[in-house]
């Protein structure tokens, strides 16, 4: 059993060295009331920040997106019984919608040292406290001596801590005891710096490669680490606006087999948050929804309203049921150049569009809900995010309409607030089981028109079935045992080559096929026979076997057997120890028996099967009187003979002499 991705396990490593410190050069307006400023007073120059405020931002954003869709909870019950199934050996990845709070972040910042913010714990695992701790470092030293200071420190650092358990995997290992090494270990580690080169990136992944082997020989050992079996670098490259990248872009590329690297050059400012939100959405598994046509009132004008867009991030899941009905009389979901209000770095992102209907005063109205998942605006702090939470979390819910082509709206999602949490809930779009079933007469207004008859039908001519025969005409039961000879040796021919059983069995099928000469002979004589006698019509052969005859010659041999033992009981002297008659099968006379008709045309399969009754019943005779009589299914022989002697019979069918 293998547990926990990469997705577990995330180190986050910012360059604190002094070159840090350096300006991003993308300025920020500082003095933001303008409206109330007395006249004759000079407005606030605009401010730009450093390279050290841009990563930690975008860090943090990426931890908050990370935390309202998977917020730190304790350790589930359910873990436990998930990984005490025994005599499971195969290989089993839980991601963290699996394990939904499983998802921890550590902190590390370097500069001549590192320097290690919280730990796995889940007490450490909120924004509130990595900020702190943020402030408690405070921004990049230019006084310090920048040979001191390397990236490279924060790297070993989180090497080490991968290396360390957190409170899921310790659970793992407690469970599974003896098994605690069939629990992976996985994580994956983001490095914020300031890269001189390729050749200097290069340098960085051949430290973090000999560090995991160092490590993983000294885990092997103790038995509080963890061996590293797999681990993701990716290394973002920030640089100042108006200078060129020197370190170039790179995919995901195998290191080795416990290591792969990703390189990312991006400029620091607007571009650094969007980067990290687009890396949490891979990390994670996300996917974006905008909700648009959002009515809001302007500050300006009171009395006025715009429309806005908000994009909202959240689990993959809620968007299964547009994808499959996806070109359904429903535009493509693709991406929409006017939604861009919160994509900062102007690239084109995949966004499903839903838009705004009018909002439910209150939650008293159920709806039917295939799912529930928890979102994150992409744009936390800007002025339509923020009344769309505050409007949510005030108890309110929004129903969202998918945008159509044509046709009357569809309602496909609803946002609604749990608990202090938002959520956006899937509903069915298709029709419910509490609902009355369509009739066929709805027409013109009705909630159903198309029934898809074309289509039912086409799939029935698609999937009709042969008939054995034609009609009129039904085939003997020869080509029937032909065929199905046939149809046996092509099976077993063709699972020949498996083994050598398969081709003992197909020796004796073939042995088994295989008739005497004069059989065959006899069969084409008498097919012959029948051939002449149905020149005229076709005749359906009788569904017994035309030896009737000689059924009825046994018969007649059988009885007289028959007679000739009673006429050998009739000289049996009395004794009371004379053994009882056998439960003979009933039989009837030669006389009783029904000859079989002869049937032209189709013969149906209530005809057949009268044909096997009363064939079956013709085979049997009249029950035995005395058995009829009997007590106890026992008779008593030469009563007539037992009276002339005086013998007083009982039900028991034994007598005594008076």
């Amino acid at each position: 059993m293998k547990l926990f991705s990469e997705a577990h396990k995330t180190v986050f490593v910012v360059d604190h060295c002094p070159y840090m410190a350096e300006s991003c050069r993308q300025t920020v307006e500082f003095d933001m009331f303008t409206k109330n400023r007395a006249p004759g007073i000079i407005p606030l120059a605009p401010i730009s920040k450093s390279l050290w405020t841009c990563a930690v931002e975008s860090a943090m954003e990426y931890c908050r997106i990370m935390y309202d869709i998977f917020p730190a909870r304790k350790l589930p019950a359910t873990l436990s019984s998930m990984m005490s199934i025994s005599g499971d050996q195969r290989l089993l990845t839980v991601a963290p919608k699996q394990l939904m709070g499983a998802t921890r972040v550590n902190f590390i910042v370097s500069d001549s040292r590192a320097h290690t913010l919280n730990s796995w714990g889940q007490e450490d695992q909120n924004l509130q406290e990595l900020m702190a701790a943020l402030a408690a470092v405070g921004p990049p030293n230019t006084r310090m001596d920048p040979e001191c200071c390397s990236v490279l420190h924060g790297l070993v650092e989180a090497v080490e801590v991968l290396c360390k358990c957190t409170d899921y995997q310790h659970e793992a290992r407690t469970t599974l005891m003896e098994n605690a090494d069939r629990v992976s270990n996985r994580g994956r580690i983001i490095c914020i710096t300031n890269a001189k080169s390729d050749s200097h990136v290069r340098m960085l992944e051949d430290c973090v490669q000999e560090t995991i082997h160092e490590h993983n020989k000294l885990a092997a050992s103790s038995d509080n680490l963890m061996q590293i079996q797999h681990c993701e670098l990716v290394l973002i490259h920030t640089y100042t606006a108006g200078e060129d990248s020197l370190v170039s872009d790179r995919p995901r590329k195998d290191i080795s087999l416990a290591l792969t690297s990703e390189v990312h050059s991006v400029r620091a400012g607007r571009q650094l948050p969007a980067k990290l939100t687009t890396l949490v959405q891979q990390h994670f598994d996300l996917a974006s929804t905008t909700i648009t046509n959002i009515p809001m009132k302007e500050e300006q004008h009171a009395n006025t309203s715009a429309n806005y867009d908000v994009e909202l991030l959240h689990q993959k899941d809620a968007h299964t049921e547009l994808l499959r009905s996806e070109g359904k009389n429903m535009t493509p979901i693709t991406f929409d150049p006017h939604l861009c209000n919160s994509n900062r770095d102007g690239a084109v992102k995949d966004t499903v569009t839903l838009k705004w209907c009018t909002p439910r005063t209150n939650n008293v109205e159920l709806h039917y809900c295939t799912g529930a998942y928890r979102i994150s605006p992409v744009d936390v702090n800007s002025r339509p995010s923020s009344c769309l939470t505050n409007f949510l979390l005030n108890g309110r819910s929004v129903l969202l309409e998918q945008p159509r082509k044509s046709g009357s709206k569809v309602i496909s999602h609803m946002l609604c607030s749990h608990g202090g949490e938002i959520f956006l809930h899937v509903l069915s779009s298709v029709r419910s089981i509490l609902e009355d079933p369509p009739s066929i007469s709805e027409g013109c207004g009705g909630r159903v028109t198309d029934y898809r008859i074309t289509d039912f039908g086409e799939f029935m001519r698609e999937n009709r079935l042969t008939p054995v025969a034609e009609r009129g005409f039904m085939m003997d039961a020869n080509e029937q045992y032909r065929i199905m000879w046939n149809e046996l040796e092509t099976l077993v021919r063709a699972h020949l080559n498996n083994s050598e059983k398969h081709q003992r069995v197909l020796e004796c099928l073939l042995a088994c096929r295989s008739k005497p000469p004069e059989e065959e002979e006899r069969k084409k004589s008498r097919r012959k026979r029948e051939d002449k006698e149905d020149k005229s019509e076709k005749v359906v052969k009788d569904y017994e076997p035309e030896k009737s005859w000689q059924d009825s010659e046994r018969l007649k041999g059988t009885l007289e057997r028959e007679k000739e033992e009673l006429v050998e009981a009739e000289i049996i002297k009395d004794s009371p120890d004379s053994p009882e008659p056998l439960n003979k099968k009933p039989r009837v006379s030669i006389g009783e028996i029904q000859p079989l008709e002869k049937v032209k045309g189709p013969v149906s399969l209530l005809t057949m099967w009268t044909n096997r009754i009363n064939t079956a019943n013709s085979r049997k005779h009249q029950e035995f009187a005395g058995r009829l009589s009997s007590v106890n299914n026992k008779a008593e022989l030469y009563q007539h003979l037992k009276e002339e002697n005086g013998i007083d019979t009982h039900e028991n069918g034994k007598g005594s002499r008076q």
